[in-house]
């Protein structure tokens, strides 16, 4: 407002809009809603949008079924929104939040790509105050009636129609809440008179108030041929009565019998279920209670009343405070975290209680059943965990069949008898562990388990009848993902947990772990000091490892010396710990700076690894024996590494010249190449580069620049080929205190996935040859080709 007056809407909203065409329903004016952006074209249009006033037009297209985005296929009249937020989907797409102000009409088109049009704004025409007026209260009135009868409507929705103070909102609202086909819907829209406008509204109520009649007059249809049945139920009542007050009460068979033909009659069961049910139940009631068989369907029957057939109720979490409760449970994992909310972020955009497959993989100790616990809470769901490392028998997932003595179901419904509701989240630990044998494939079984578009109608053995396991979410993790079958793999959201550096060891002890080990030997906060270098000398020196499992013991170690001073009145508190005196609690360093993997002589150099357990540093080493030419190669090596080898060793060959190395070496001399630990198998290309550059150096006598890793595949052609697991063997040289490393090129775009204060104090060297390598290891670079003598 400019003083007292009114702004008009032409001088607030420009009159030019991009138009965002819509295939379902239109949207009417005053209304705060969430849009799933899917397609490129749409997407285009809502970022130019919010690269200027964040204001969209939404145009609804002619034809649902066969869109057209022309022009000619688009209705007219639309709305104007604004684009309140947007959020970034992890399939490409985008979920933004509108705000809808105004309706328009299409002047005309200025541009299709992006569709821009141009447009004026429409007004509601008043044309007749009191008929309006009476419409209204008419409106109301029968929307208060529909509301008390049909549960859809509810309590928030009769609040909003009686806050609603213009009428021209109210019939817009009802007109978005009721069930009307989108054409009606849009004849509605593009109606400015709100006489006629209201008058169109009503009439929509008045068939649903109709509709609603009939419904009510076949319910009470069907009540009286139920009538019959619920006469006999309460004769039966009432003889139960009548024998209860005689004292004539039954035997411990009937009871039980009563008992579960009461429980399953009250459940809502498929067809199937209840004939099996019912055809138990007969034989259970004919059955000697002193036979074998009366226990083994006693059994079966007690296994079926303790699941939760019932539907799940409807998820209710809050974003924020799953976010709060990750970022509370664990430090770091930033990544991670954001993959999780996301996640959540869809799940409860979508409305989607269906349960899904989540696959945590990283080292030991990095957390993964802690992460897997923190989402249950999150979504406030009962947490069930079990683990198949190890398992050999697919009878374990899906049950042993009722014919063998003491047959008992499957892990997931030994569960959801535990967790007693059909929506719980399940983790299942160690997957890349299964085994096979003559008992069948366990892994094989977990295909049917996980895979959403079966098991909605899971058969567990032992039940042999369908139970819907689609509700539950399920959490299953692994240190690798190459054991897991490929199937089982594609069922599966990957998250990746990586390890930590000795920054985030050191944040992680002070939060949480000298908290918990402190409690756990009943000792009190102020009963400890640690200095940082304490807590960093233990990260560096005796858990030198990926994860956390080794810091937690020596944490665990030095509560229990302390605990055994003060109960024998051999120290006073508080203790602090330092790096002088750590060695009496935690003993000699397990690891020492002397130990650190370092290129000291020619022919050995530093390369990264990554194994199951995470990032690693290996040496490579190689030395010559004068004699017959050739390469023999120890370390426990896979075949793919030894090929590997074969190469680095040709092309070294076969760029000596280039470099002054004479073609004689080779033939006088066994190259002996070897990679620590012996006992360790080995595989993988991601070495090629790390062994030429051992070969080059041992050939060349020169030794490589000190305080560089390396890691990349190399190609005959002496090209660096990309590899995988970058982040883990960044923080394994971040350990092992190197500054350099020499990458691929092609593994740049990686970087980004790395935290800032894992790659603080790193320089890395992205190369695309051997040619660049050795120009950074050596500092050397290729002769020039000589010149041929002309003919």
């Amino acid at each position: 407002m400019e003083g007292n007056q009114i702004i008009p809407a032409e001088r607030i909203l420009p009159n030019r809009l991009l138009v965002l065409p819509m295939v379902g329903n239109p949207i009417f004016p005053g209304v705060f809603t969430p849009l799933i952006i899917e397609s490129e074209h749409d997407i285009e249009i809502v970022n130019a949008s919010l690269q200027g006033d964040n204001l969209i037009g939404l145009v609804l297209t002619r034809d649902s079924e066969n869109p057209d985005y022309s022009p000619e296929g688009l209705y007219s009249v639309g709305t104007v929104a604004k684009i309140v937020k947007k959020i970034n989907l992890p399939d490409g797409g985008l979920n933004i939040f509108i705000s809808t102000v105004k309706r328009f009409k299409v002047v005309k088109y200025l541009a299709l790509k992006p569709i821009t049009a141009a447009v004026d704004y429409l007004e509601d025409i008043f044309s007749d105050p009191e008929e309006i007026k009476a419409l209204t209260r008419s409106l109301l009135t029968e929307m208060k009636q529909i509301s008390k009868d049909n549960p859809i409507f509810t309590e928030e929705m009769r609040l909003n129609m009686v806050n609603i103070d213009q009428p021209g909102k109210i019939a817009d609202f009802v007109t978005s809440i009721m069930n009307i086909n989108r054409n009606d819907q849009q004849r509605i829209l593009e109606t400015m008179d709100l006489c006629d406008r209201l008058e169109q509204v009503l009439l929509f109520i008045k068939k649903e108030h109709e509709l609603m009649k009939i419904q009510q007059k076949i319910q009470r249809r069907i009540n009286d041929r139920i009538e019959k049945n619920q006469r006999e139920y309460f004769l039966k009542e009432e003889l139960k009565a009548i024998q209860h007050e005689l004292g004539l009460t039954s035997d411990p068979k009937t009871s039980d019998y009563n008992r579960y033909r009461e429980y399953f009659d009250s459940l809502d069961l498929p067809d199937e279920t209840r004939e099996q049910i019912n055809k138990e139940l007969e034989k259970f009631q004919l059955m000697d209670p002193n036979s074998a068989e009366f226990t083994v369907t006693r059994n079966y029957l007690e296994t079926l009343a303790a699941l939760p057939w019932e539907d799940p109720v409807t998820e209710e979490y809050e974003l924020n405070s799953a976010k709060e409760i990750l970022d509370a449970d664990h430090y770091g994992l930033e990544d991670v975290k954001e993959r999780i909310l996301e996640y959540l972020a869809v799940r409860k955009m979508k409305r989607d209680t269906k349960g899904s497959i989540i696959c945590l993989v990283g080292p030991p100790g990095v957390g993964k059943t802690s992460v897997g616990l923190s989402i249950a809470r999150a979504l406030n769901k009962k947490f069930f965990r079990f683990s198949v490392g190890g398992m050999r028998d697919e009878a374990e997932i899906k049950g042993h069949r009722r014919t063998y003595i003491g047959s008992m179901p499957g892990k997931i419904i030994q569960g959801l008898k535990i967790v007693k509701t059909k929506n719980p989240v399940f983790m299942i630990d160690e997957i890349d562990k299964m085994g096979a044998s003559f008992q069948g494939d366990p892994s094989s079984a977990l295909l049917e388990v996980l895979d959403p578009e079966q098991n909605h109608a899971f058969r567990d053995h032992y039940l042999d009848v369908p139970f819907d396991v689609s509700n539950i979410l399920f959490i299953v993790t692994a240190n690798t993902l190459d054991t897991i079958p490929r199937p089982l793999l594609d069922r599966m959201e990957v998250i990746r947990l990586s390890g930590y550096i000795t920054d985030d060891k050191v944040a992680i002890a002070k939060k949480y772990l000298i908290p918990k080990t402190l409690k756990n030997n009943g000792l009190k906060r102020k009963t400890m000091r640690y200095s940082m270098k304490a807590l960093r000398s233990i990260a560096d020196e005796y858990a030198r490892e990926a994860g956390m499992r080794n810091y937690e013991k020596a944490l665990d170690r030095i509560h229990r010396k302390v605990a055994k001073k003060l109960m024998l009145g051999e120290t006073e508190t508080p203790v602090t710990i330092s790096p002088d005196n750590l060695p009496d609690f935690l003993g000699k360093p397990v690891f020492r700076e002397d130990e650190l993997k370092r290129a000291t002589t020619p022919g050995i150099v530093v390369g990264l690894a990554w194994t199951h357990y995470g990032g690693d540093v290996l040496m490579i080493e190689s030395i010559n024996i004068q004699g017959k030419g050739g390469m023999k190669l120890t370390g426990k090596l896979g075949e793919v590494m030894q090929e590997s080898a074969n190469i680095a060793y040709s092309f070294v060959r076969h760029i000596a010249k280039q470099y002054d190395l004479k073609q004689s070496y080779f033939d006088s001399n066994l190259i002996h190449l070897h990679i620590p630990e012996g006992a360790t198998p080995k595989d993988g290309p991601s070495a090629g580069i790390t062994m030429a550059c051992s070969l080059f150096s041992l050939a060349k006598g020169k030794r490589i620049k000190a305080n560089l890793a390396m890691t990349g595949e190399l190609s005959l052609a002496g090209k660096v080929l990309p590899i995988g697991g970058l982040k883990e063997k960044t923080i394994a040289a971040r350990r092992n205190r190197i500054k350099e490393i020499i990458i691929p090129k092609a593994n740049l775009r990686d970087l980004d996935e790395i935290p800032d204060h894992v790659k603080k104090g790193i320089t890395f060297h992205p190369v695309s040859t051997m040619t660049e390598v050795i120009e950074i290891a050596f500092a050397m670079k290729p002769a020039p080709p000589r010149a041929k003598k002309p003919y």
